[in-house]
């Protein structure tokens, strides 16, 4: 599971806010549905996730554009952020053919929905189409999501973006065919860590079942989503885990494990950045550590950060207080300066939010 990392939504859509831990309203499911359905006969629509999209952002948005289109809608962009690259893993999902690189988006869609970003910021040099839109609606499960869109289904209680997907699927009468339930098993799949994270309950189970019903592969898709990895990439990982640093007295004594890697590590092994978004899984193992964090260097002076939790902390709040976003047990953040001073700014961030108020 990727870092989340939410941006702020500004004026009267930040004060119309529903309480942390609110889903999506009745209200909210009709609005939904009727911004899909409020569709002209050639609609232009445009899905856009995440930079640097995870299997959940990729998994809902690509399932969500096969879903329309068995409603008939003909015109649908996919796209995200920055260079338009898959990462590998992604790379058999169905649906791929929406794919187009930002620069090609539609600029002006009748429709816009976003998929798993918090906050409007994630949505880089494409956020300028919640204004240019007819209609912008925002799928999303962070606790952390700023409701930037103008409807917003929001479930925080939901495991994975996926889920909320699958809800408007079903509410707008979309069956699930072999297509759309294989991008949303990869979505689900990967966000709750292959159905081991605490966000894993029975209904997870149940539609991770009626996702198997249409005859996809669960092995197969375990196998290259969680399973392969170059081999450059293994020894990437040795040499990054070598030089982790455990911090037991850190989180006010609940422990802290981190470590980093930079582009000359990636290059060094001739590997791609998607390769260390599963690093955090190796690092968050660690017995004697609560809180785990994989600092990835973006360019000189940026790094991406990834936060896990085993629930002691809450590092959402901590990723929120560095302009990111997330869960209690899974955030991230975008930081700047040297690697050392943005583990210095988790610490401090650690400690206030075990000791504010709130804090525990």
């Amino acid at each position: 599971m990727t870092e989340p990392s939410g941006g702020s939504a500004g004026g009267a859509l930040a004060e119309a806010t529903p309480p942390a831990g609110a889903g999506p309203t009745e209200a909210d499911w009709a609005a939904g549905v009727a911004a899909v359905q409020g569709l002209p006969p050639d609609g232009r629509v445009l899905l856009i996730c995440h930079v640097n999209p995870d299997g959940d952002a990729l998994g809902s948005m690509l399932g969500f554009g096969l879903g329309l289109r068995r409603l008939g809608v003909r015109r649908i962009q996919a796209t995200f952020p920055g260079p338009p690259e898959v990462p590998v893993p992604f790379l058999g999902l169905p649906g791929l053919d929406l794919l187009v690189p930002a620069t090609e988006a539609y600029p002006d869609p009748d429709l816009v929905i976003c998929f798993d970003a918090a906050g409007e910021s994630r949505l880089g040099e494409l956020a300028d189409r919640l204004e240019t839109a007819g209609a912008a609606l925002v799928l999303d499960h962070h606790a952390s999501n700023t409701r930037f869109g103008r409807i917003n289904l929001v479930d925080p209680h939901a495991a994975a973006t996926s889920v909320v997907a699958e809800g408007l699927l079903t509410r707008l009468g979309v069956p699930l065919d072999a297509g759309i339930a294989e991008c949303l098993y990869v979505a689900l799949s990967t966000d709750t860590g292959s159905f081991r994270f605490e966000a894993t309950t029975p209904a997870v189970h149940q539609l991770a079942a009626r996702l198997l019903a249409t005859g996809i592969r669960p092995g197969d898709i375990s196998r290259r989503i969680f399973d392969t990895r170059p081999f450059g990439a293994v020894r990437l990982f040795g040499e990054v885990l070598g030089r982790a640093r455990l911090e037991p007295a850190a989180a006010a004594g609940h422990g802290l494990v981190w470590t980093y890697a930079t582009q000359d590590d990636l290059a060094r092994h001739d590997q791609r950045p998607y390769v260390l978004e599963a690093l955090i899984d190796s690092v968050r193992c660690t017995a004697e550590a609560d809180v785990s964090c994989v600092v990835k260097q973006t360019t000189t002076g940026d790094w991406a950060v990834s936060m896990r939790s085993k629930g002691a902390v809450d590092v959402s709040r901590v990723a929120v207080a560095l302009g990111g976003g997330g869960h209690r047990f899974a955030a991230g953040f975008t930081g700047s300066g040297t690697v050392d001073e943005v583990v210095d700014r988790i610490r401090a961030e650690l400690d206030g939010a075990l000791t504010g108020p709130g804090g525990r």
